[in-house]
């Protein structure tokens, strides 16, 4: 079936692929839910302080799975067949090498990681425990994502959708036998957590069997350009992934000073509901990468530019609907994860909710349009703008505001980086959309 750049594709993807990141997300989510209210509050504050260790997981796998994915669709629309599958090939090894790495620091250095990440004598047994089991569970995860991101782009979204939301269903119930029926707490959370990639790669093997599969193991030769070109297209949503996490990590050093581990857990709410708006948003722009890479190989530019304008404008339709439904439903939102009725708790995240959600009217954007630029093999630019919005910005822009306005600046540099990056974005696509392709040419080194 060829992939076309019409509004039935498009939404076809991006519904399925909103679909299946809510699910991904989820797991996180309920793991947030269930140690709330299994755990307590420092509980939930050890979780926070451990989840920019999972947003760097998972972004690799979604580096190669999108990165490798975007290449061998591309190579696919050309008709060359044999580069594509080495596209994967390399992917599975970089993925194996990485995920080797992350789980050796688990055995070794999650104490030591722990501190890091601002764990005190409170939070500290908690942070480690939950760290070195997820971290020994890296391969699952960063294999869930890369496969995720391949067998969408080999014309199956819809098992790559099951295969997350499975998963996530999975985790949901894994997380209330392990937390509460066998009271293992913060190790239980962590185990849940690391079981659900495996069931998610279960469901996704079914694909290898599939009439549509054109994924193959093969014996190659190593080619550390190939591994940089895949890291290189990649980038940008390695970037989006652990932004959440670099933002977390930079919230809680900034948070503890103002509000101590109330406020950290406060926040920890705020994360883990911009976990799955970010998802929403990861979703969409993974959706509309198969159909514009593929649009990019076939020199169909007028169809991408299509595809681009149904994606912003869905993206700004989805952002009212998800900040309404969450100031609307603000005190019930909160309730769930708040234990023992802790009004301060209550207070803190009831202003992150009206304030720190502004942001995604830019945000939203912003992960839409950069993903657009990766797919069209400009990852230079698409790695630079998501650097901005990651970390250049965020960074010096939180601690002026927080020093102003204690925690409602820290709250607002979320909304100010976004709509910064947002102004530059646009320029970035009004350079690109009035290029003239057919002219100058498409540089698109591809061949391997």
């Amino acid at each position: 079936m060829e992939i076309r750049g019409d509004f039935q594709t498009f939404f076809k993807y991006v519904s399925l692929n909103i679909m299946g990141m809510i699910g991904l997300s989820i797991y996180i989510l309920a793991d947030t839910l269930f140690i709330a209210n299994g755990v307590g509050e420092v509980g939930l504050a050890a979780l926070n302080l451990a989840l920019p260790v999972f947003t760097v997981m998972s972004g690799i796998g979604l580096m190669l799975g999108i990165g490798g994915a975007t290449w061998y669709t591309i190579l696919k629309a050309q008709g060359k067949r044999q580069s594509a599958t080495n596209v994967f090939n390399h992917a599975l090894i970089l993925g194996t090498i990485l995920s080797g790495l992350i789980l050796l620091l688990g055995l070794v250095g999650s104490d030591y990681l722990s501190h890091l990440l601002g764990a005190d004598a409170e939070t500290l047994p908690l942070t480690n425990s939950y760290l070195k089991v997820i971290m020994l569970f890296a391969p699952f995860v960063i294999f869930n994502n890369l496969l995720t991101g391949f067998i969408r782009n080999d014309q199956n979204p819809k098992l790559a959708m099951l295969g997350m939301l499975v998963g996530s269903l999975a985790n949901i119930l894994l997380d209330y036998l392990f937390i509460f029926s066998f009271d293992m707490g913060m190790l239980g959370a962590a185990l849940a957590t690391g079981a659900t990639p495996i069931i998610s790669i279960m469901i996704l093997s079914i694909h290898f069997k599939s009439p549509k599969n054109s994924l193959t193991l093969q014996k190659i030769t190593w080619k550390v350009r190939v591994f940089t070109k895949i890291a290189s297209l990649g980038i940008s949503a390695f970037i989006t992934e652990i932004s959440t996490g670099v933002v977390i990590l930079v919230f809680n050093m900034v948070i503890l000073s103002l509000a101590g581990n109330v406020g950290i857990a406060a926040y920890g709410i705020i994360a883990n509901i911009a976990f799955v708006v970010v998802a929403i948003f990861t979703g969409m722009a993974q959706g509309i990468q198969p159909i514009v890479s593929y649009l990019f190989g076939q020199l169909k530019y007028d169809e991408m530019k299509k595809i681009l304008r149904y994606g912003i404008t869905f993206a700004s339709l989805l952002t009212i609907i998800i900040y309404g439904t969450l100031t609307l439903g603000s005190d019930t939102l909160i309730g769930f994860f708040n234990r023992d009725n802790n009004l301060a708790l209550t207070e803190i995240a009831q202003t992150g909710i009206y304030l720190y959600f502004i942001g995604f009217i830019f945000a939203g954007f912003n992960i839409i349009a950069i993903a657009y630029l990766s797919a069209i093999e400009q990852p230079r630019t698409a790695f630079w703008l998501s650097t901005l919005r990651s970390f250049v910005l965020i960074i010096p822009v939180i601690f002026l505001l927080s020093l102003l306005l204690d925690m409602t600046g820290v709250w607002l540099s979320f909304v100010v980086t976004e709509a910064l990056t947002s102004s530059i974005v646009m320029w970035q696509l009004y350079v690109q959309q009035h290029r003239n392709w057919k002219e100058t040419g498409v540089k698109v080194e591809l061949d391997i």
